[in-house]
């Protein structure tokens, strides 16, 4: 049996002396938890609905795959840009060729958050949530990038500190290093025990706050704790695709973000955690809602369009269809697409353009690049 809490009295941890600073310890989470508040339970509830509202798009759109890379491409950039990267989501829909040497680092950091979502998704169809799970999407998202020296897939065996250029004036000092694969293996443990009787959003809120204070990595934390988020949603099947991210939120809200984490290591108090992480997730399904059927309003205006096209509208499709998963391209990629002579390539251009579906964004003669700006803005 366990030791059933409730949120007003849980315990967080505790910090400890480790002679010149103080780490916080954290309690174990994998008991039962009782939900006692009221405004918790109604913002769990109105949570629920969204998210319900939103898996629909999941299961009624045909081709919601097409979309779901922007979605994560917005992920990539707004989760990357809380950890100081610079690039924008125009930037990151680049080949590297055509990123300036300055800024490539940051764009490789994009793309290895998106190939570390991709991984992590495909390997749920036959590795469970689980640390091994997350340690193996660390080590994707590191992989050759500046945290490549870092322990890339593995758990830190140093002390570690968020803030601050020395342990001396960090604004917060996460548990000892030895402590790190049993508070991770209890997190396991909570996630998997079905003896609990917790909602999965609040457990996954939770988890996110626990992950989050144990800093388990030397490196990329932050960005691996946001992933946790929809890999969770996606394993229990509340969401069929991964359409959900808060990054996006948590950047509009970063004061506020790290102000509610600290409430709970320093007051106990979940309850403000959740009332945040709850919101969060409304305002997130009820914006990816919106732009779903902003994207829908949007294809249909296409398909209209290019009907006008007549014995080309087959072609014309096909870059349509190439350009809602990376909308950006250039004259030879359309001659790839379409399997189309050069000339042809251009008169297609021509028309899309005169339909406002390319746009042409170099301003050059030569090297031309073409974005599908309509559909951009929907993400923007």
């Amino acid at each position: 049996m366990f030791k059933i809490l409730t949120v007003k009295n849980f315990k967080s941890g505790q910090y400890i002396s480790q002679g010149y600073y103080k780490s916080f310890q954290p309690e174990f989470i994998n008991r039962q938890l009782h939900i006692d508040n009221m405004e918790v339970m109604q913002l769990l509830s109105q949570a629920d609905r969204e998210l319900g509202r939103l898996d629909m798009y999941s299961k009624y759109i045909p081709n919601i795959d097409l979309f779901i890379s922007m979605h994560v491409l917005k992920e990539a950039t707004q989760s990357s840009k809380i950890e100081g990267t610079q690039t924008n989501m125009d930037e990151a829909l680049l080949d590297k060729e055509d990123i300036p040497m300055e800024k490539r680092d940051d764009w490789e950091e994009v793309q290895n958050y998106i190939k570390a979502m991709e991984w992590a998704i495909s390997e749920l169809e036959k590795l469970p949530f689980s640390s091994r799970l997350i340690r193996e999407t660390h080590k994707v998202l590191l992989q050759g990038v500046r945290g490549e020296k870092k322990q890339p897939g593995e758990f830190r065996i140093s002390q570690n500190w968020i803030g601050g250029a020395t342990i001396n004036d960090a604004i917060f000092i996460p548990p000892v290093h030895t402590s790190v694969p049993e508070l991770m293996s209890d997190i396991e443990k909570f996630l998997h025990n079905e003896e609990l009787f917790l909602p999965e959003l609040l457990k996954i809120g939770l988890v996110h706050y626990q992950f989050e204070t144990i800093h388990p990595f030397l490196d990329g934390n932050g960005r691996v704790g946001r992933l946790l988020i929809p890999l969770y949603l996606v394993s229990k099947g509340i969401l069929q695709k991964p359409i959900l991210y808060l990054s996006d939120f948590f950047e509009k809200n970063r004061a506020l973000y790290y102000d509610n984490l600290t409430i709970v290591r320093d007051k106990s108090d979940l309850n403000q955690w959740y009332k945040f992480f709850l919101v969060g997730i409304i305002e997130t399904a009820k914006n990816g809602i919106e732009t779903f059927d902003n994207i829908l309003q949007l294809q249909k205006k296409t398909e209209v369009n290019l009907q006008s096209l007549g014995s080309r509208a087959a072609k014309a499709k096909k870059i349509v269809d190439y350009l809602y998963k990376r909308p950006v391209l250039n004259a030879d990629k359309i001659h790839e697409i379409a399997d189309i002579s050069m000339p042809s390539s251009y008169k297609l251009i021509s028309d899309l353009e005169k339909m406002d579906i390319l746009k042409e964004v170099t301003g050059g003669q030569r090297s031309r690049m073409y974005v599908f700006d309509n559909y951009i803005k929907l993400f923007r």
